[in-house]
């Protein structure tokens, strides 16, 4: 959902969005905890707040961050990522903050790298404290809490922001789920903090919004001639309970069509499987239940088109980094056009990038992941095994003697780009390791990673130079050493 579509809304949403600018303002509390379960719109609240907080006056935007499963970069799952992040942002904007944390920075280059304890001490506290304390008060945004992978790092944090000491007003809007580990740290002590739960709204006021939102997207997308009725957003914003993931979905899957017979097709089909599995389901699981049933159609799919589809759906889940098509297609072993046939009917659920080389493959919300691995619909370690396996094989088909194209073996080659390593290559060299450390058996591939790497280890190197990762290669083969039987280096 795009924060425009969010911004138009009356009700709910905008109250939420000026309860957040007013405590920003003037409410002494350090956090407000927006809580709300999958789908309730957490992330396209915190998209419009930061676009409110960059022309607020009154405030000074630190900075956001967002983290995601979804999006295939694993900074992005990282807590400890999240606070040097957000001061190069307050540096951007402040000069003096950014003089301090250079001066500190001239004596712990390396403090990036350190707990998060000692993170916010040095690269916030310390520079806020060397400098004039702020007239108006700093915001920083943390959006999807609960998508970061280590939970004892997102306790450390926020135990690490309650306890910020500073005379400089310094805030916290943080957005998850009301996970256990979440729940259960400072932030949910309402005596110091503020804390909304989306989910305990009014479900009446939601789902005006929800019916709203619905009408907005099919009257900005026109046809010659009208092909639903008030009583089909009624109803649709009914069966979404509350969640915005869900007509986000519904209207991404019927507008994708450009024909008023289609659309039509689409949105009474849609009606009638949705009303019947609700109620088994759930609201969020029977629309994901029923645009996958959609893809795997029987009359059109063969059952082995449909298990390459789930195949392809646990490499997008277990991608490291952003791939494109051709990149997860050649990791697959498939041509580019076999993988967009296999995700033809998923467009609602999987951002698919219309050229073959542009990264960005990624499914669009990571409740859709959870309805996969928690419905059995794919193993959990499928996405793992399938692409160790072909980054192994891309390594052995794609590494050669001299592949940067190098003049000499003494002297760095200016020629050489990381733009000349194919993006299949690249993920391959890079990310091998970590999917095969992944494994509950990683020894099985002890043999395949012997045959690859042994008479190509210099290869590897060399493509890891291009790239400018030499000082993660170390780290990543004594990982290796540590995870298979064979030592690659004797």
């Amino acid at each position: 959902m795009q924060s425009d579509e969010v911004g138009c809304m009356p009700g709910t949403r905008l109250r939420v969005l000026s309860m957040l600018m007013d405590w920003a303002r003037n409410e002494p509390t350090r956090i407000f905890w927006l809580a709300g379960l999958a789908g309730t719109g957490k992330t396209s609240i915190a998209v419009t707040l930061c676009q409110l907080m960059r022309r607020d006056q009154s405030v000074i935007f630190g900075g956001a961050f967002f983290c995601s499963r979804t999006a295939n970069i694993s900074e992005r799952m990282n807590a400890r990522c999240i606070l040097p992040t957000l001061v190069v942002t307050l540096a951007n904007q402040s000069p003096m903050f950014a003089t301090a944390l250079a001066k500190i920075l001239k004596t712990d280059s390396h403090a990036a790298l350190k707990p998060i304890g000692v993170q916010i001490a040095t690269l916030l506290q310390q520079p806020l404290v060397a400098q004039a304390p702020s007239f108006h008060p700093i915001i920083f945004i943390i959006d999807a809490l609960d998508e970061c992978s280590d939970e004892d790092e997102v306790k450390k944090l926020l135990h690490a922001i309650s306890t910020l000491a500073c005379d400089t007003t310094v805030k916290f809007i943080l957005t998850s789920r009301p996970e256990t580990h979440i729940s259960a740290s400072p932030i949910s002590n309402s005596d110091h903090n503020s804390i909304l739960r989306l989910h305990t709204i009014d479900a009446r006021e939601v789902t005006d919004d929800i019916r709203l939102y619905i009408s907005n997207a099919f009257v900005k997308s026109p046809l010659a001639r009208p092909w639903y009725s008030e009583a089909n957003v009624t109803t649709l914003a009914l069966l979404s309970e509350g969640l915005f993931i869900f007509a986000s979905t519904i209207t991404s899957y019927v507008l994708k069509v450009q024909s008023v017979k289609g659309r039509l097709n689409r949105l009474r089909t849609v009606l009638s499987a949705v009303q019947d599995s609700k109620v088994a389901l759930g609201p969020l699981d029977a629309i994901y239940q029923f645009v996958l049933s959609r893809a795997s159609y029987t009359a059109e799919v063969e059952p082995e088109e449909l298990e390459a589809t789930l195949r392809v759906l646990a490499c997008i889940l277990a991608a490291r980094t952003p791939l494109s098509v051709g990149a997860l297609a050649e990791l697959l072993g498939l041509e580019p056009d076999e993988l967009r046939e296999s995700l033809g009917r998923l467009h609602a659920v999987v951002n698919v990038p219309e050229k073959d080389d542009l990264p960005g493959l990624r499914i669009l919300h990571a409740s859709f992941g959870d309805f996969l691995i928690s419905r059995r619909r794919i193993q959990p370690l499928l996405g793992d095994e399938t692409l160790a396996r072909g980054c192994l094989r891309v390594m052995r088909e794609r590494l050669h003697f001299n592949i940067s194209s190098s003049r000499s073996a003494y002297e760095p080659n200016p020629a050489a780009k990381p733009s000349s390593i194919p993006l299949s290559l690249e993920y391959a060299c890079m990310q091998w390791i970590n999917h095969v450390a992944d494994l509950k058996e990683p020894r099985a591939l002890d043999k395949e990673i012997d045959n690859t790497l042994r008479p190509r280890l210099l290869f590897w190197l060399e493509v890891i130079s291009v790239l400018g990762r030499v000082s993660q290669a170390a780290a990543m083969l004594l990982l290796a050493a540590s995870t298979v039987s064979k030592v690659i280096i004797q």
